[in-house]
């Protein structure tokens, strides 16, 4: 009866529609007619030709396939390769915009971390392996020099930027988190300081700045001994000059908290929301409970000033503070000072080794526990402190501080998942690069866990396993798609919806 033949039908409805279909023919006869779809405008009319030709192609290599099997012709599988996965990264890449930066070897490198973090002789190995041609180890560093000199960082900032929303700009989140070095010798950059992970090893300070949802916005390294509070003011400067931002709300931790900090945020325009460290109960709730006899009820908020120094001479400044009792809070905190406590009195009674303990008093002659730090300590128990410059209602201080967990999310994401700790670079310039890489990697994978609902880590695992292949047949080459399962469909789909919003 002849060959197996296809071919595209297109025809017009009654409504004017344009319908398309795959007519599958032996000889003269039609064997099978497909129905693709029906096309209103011309970009259902391209895309629905593009699904056709796709259901041609298919069935056309099962023919083959069917004439191989019939003929005996061997049939030789080449390589498999996850494709989709790397087509997928590629294409938030260009969602967000970082293909603006025009470097193919930069996009390699970012999406490679995603995947897998290594040096960069082995990402070369790793991009080998998705059968990507991978650059040589010369042009990497010769970007690595790109990154820093053409200053990709401010291109990606501003592609973060147009990613969100003026809303969600309207307050930001600071923290700052070390990076350690394992190297011999110390630098005028790396250099030992206050470590986040209590190691001595020579290190930089790491700055990141988010939106409100933990989405990064800019980031920024500084030396190993820099006092964590004298960052945040350089970083949000740096941010409202580039993009001219006003009424900016910065949250931070405590850490954050002093004077000099809170009057330099408030003269260069910004408003502020800062926790703070309780040395004391504050006065307000030890009145409440000396004078009400009761306790303390979840979620319980008091309302405060701070006095803050300023010049020599000049009358202490007078901030808002509000207070917040949580019951789970108070919990831990009574719990951990427990703890404390009875190894106190373990040190006291000499069955343990001694260790600096708060609530251990040590002279020369004795050892004595510190009873009334104990109980002032258990009177702050569930209280946390706001300081701030705004006039809003209290409960929203602190919805916005607790905020502040979103960017301590990404930057547990860019030290575990896109492993930016420890660096193995060696001069400055190729430090900043490779924070600029980490710095897209982790917008990328922000992007993909808020569209798809699971981790950066989860995404991977779903999708490494979905290989193409390409497989010979008698002489000729030919890629298999893999069959996607309706979980990994669905994934595709989130992302395409929210990157294509």
């Amino acid at each position: 009866m002849g060959c197996m033949s296809t071919f595209i039908k297109k025809y017009k409805a009654k409504n004017g529609a344009t319908v398309i279909q795959v007519i599958y023919k032996k000889g003269r006869q039609v064997v099978k007619t497909s129905h693709i779809g029906t096309a209103h405008t011309d970009e259902d009319l391209n895309l629905l030709i593009a699904l056709a030709k796709e259901e041609i192609q298919g069935a056309q290599l099962a023919l083959e396939f069917e004439e191989a099997i019939a003929n005996a012709v061997p049939l030789e599988v080449i390589k498999t390769y996850p494709a989709l996965l790397w087509s997928t990264l590629e294409y938030v890449y260009d969602a967000l915009g970082f293909s603006d930066t025009g470097d193919e070897v930069f996009k390699k490198l970012v999406l490679a971390r995603i995947i897998e973090p290594a040096s960069k002789l082995d990402t070369i190995r790793i991009l080998k392996d998705l059968d990507v041609d991978a650059p040589s180890n010369s042009a990497i560093h010769r970007c690595l020099k790109r990154i820093v000199e053409l200053d990709y960082r401010k291109t990606l900032s501003a592609c973060c930027v147009l990613h969100t929303t003026s809303q969600s700009l309207s307050l930001v989140l600071y923290d700052v988190t070390t990076l350690y070095f394992e190297i011999q010798k110390e630098d005028e950059y790396r250099i030992p300081g206050m470590s986040k992970e209590r190691r001595l090893d020579p290190q930089i300070l790491v700055g990141l700045l988010t939106d409100r949802y933990g989405f990064p916005l800019e980031v920024a390294s500084f030396e190993g001994n820099r006092a964590e509070v004298k960052t945040i003011v350089e970083v949000l400067d740096t941010f409202k000059a580039r993009y001219d931002m006003r009424n900016i709300t910065v949250t931070a931790d405590a850490a954050m908290l002093s004077s000099e900090n809170a009057f330099a945020l408030e003269r260069a325009g910004y408003h502020y929301i800062i926790g703070s460290r309780l040395s004391k109960a504050p006065y307000e709730i030890s009145e409440y409970i000396n004078e009400s006899g009761c306790e303390l009820t979840d979620g319980q908020i008091f309302e405060s000033v701070m006095y803050m120094n300023t010049k020599t001479g000049e009358p202490r400044a007078k901030r808002r503070v509000v207070y917040q009792y949580r019951k789970k809070r108070a919990s831990l905190d009574l719990s951990n000072i427990e703890k404390a406590l009875e190894k106190a009195r373990r040190m006291q009674a000499g069955t343990a080794p001694y260790k600096k303990n708060r609530f251990l008093k040590v002279t020369t002659s004795k050892r004595e526990i510190n009873y009334e730090l104990v109980k002032s300590a258990r009177l702050r128990a569930g209280i946390k402190g706001y300081v701030t410059d705004l006039d809003i209602p209290a409960q929203e201080i602190i919805d916005a501080y607790h905020q502040l967990f979103q960017v301590e999310r990404s930057f547990r994401m860019s030290k575990s998942d896109l492993k930016a700790r420890p660096i193995f670079h060696h001069k400055r310039d190729s430090i900043e690069a490779h924070l600029t890489v980490v710095f897209a990697a982790l917008a990328i994978a922000k992007t993909i866990q808020d569209a798809t609902g699971i981790t950066i880590k989860r995404f991977l695992q779903k999708l490494s396993p979905v290989r193409s292949a390409v497989i010979n047949i008698d002489g000729s080459e030919r890629i298999i798609k893999p069959r996607l399962e309706p979980e990994v469909r669905e994934l595709i789909a989130k992302l395409e919806s929210k990157c294509g919003s």
